[in-house]
């Protein structure tokens, strides 16, 4: 109950900036227009009227203009290892709308330039680095980013393990050679001797 406070006075701060829905993207359905398209949005400091942070210190630095003094204290008073499960859904999926880690802007770019490339871990090493930087820590990039190259992968390992196990419970035994041929009718059983009596001395019975 706790947790889901502190998600709460941050999700509230978030609409009180009057940020928190992001418009809704139609990517181009060619991939050479996609490509045109995230070109010129990595070069702008604003995407449909919202601020993008050039790197790391500057998302840091607005995360901390966005927010209270007290949803930063509740913010940093979360462990840090449940702190992006507990804040993805709210603070990460802020991010990734409004940051435009989808559909391309100069942060994202300079996050992928990092080797984070997929944009629910861009949201997450953002996560990660606010909370340690609120907490004193240092915050490395290069650290961040191979932990989180080091988490997909992992990720990636596993699913893979999991699609095999499934491919086997699925796969189909081969069928018999010729067992397309029509099926032959089953030998019938070698009917039984009939009973007789023993005959006795001289063939009578």
């Amino acid at each position: 109950m706790r947790y889901r406070q502190h998600t709460l006075v941050l999700l509230l701060v978030f609409s009180a900036a009057g940020l928190l829905v992001a418009q809704q993207y139609n990517p181009p359905s060619r991939e050479d227009e996609f490509e045109r398209q995230y070109q010129e949005r990595i070069k702008q400091d604003r995407l449909s009227g919202i601020y993008i942070p050039r790197n790391l210190d500057d998302a840091l630095a607005q995360l901390n203009k966005l927010t209270s003094e007290e949803s930063r204290r509740q913010f940093r008073a979360i462990p840090e290892d449940t702190v992006c499960q507990i804040m993805h859904n709210r603070l990460g999926q802020w991010m990734i709308a409004n940051w435009s880690f989808y559909e391309g802007s100069r942060l994202s770019n300079y996050l992928r330039s990092a080797g984070v490339t997929y944009p629910d871990d861009m949201a997450d090493f953002l996560i990660l680095a606010f909370h340690r930087q609120l907490n004193g820590h240092t915050v490395s990039i290069k650290e961040l980013a191979v932990y989180f190259k080091e988490k997909r992968k992992k990720q990636w390992e596993q699913e893979r393990l999991e699609g095999e196990v499934l491919k086997e419970e699925v796969r189909k035994v081969p069928k018999p050679e010729g067992a397309d041929a029509p099926p032959e009718t089953p030998a019938q059983p070698a009917a039984k001797p009939a009973k007789t009596t023993p005959k006795g001395p001289g063939g009578k019975q």
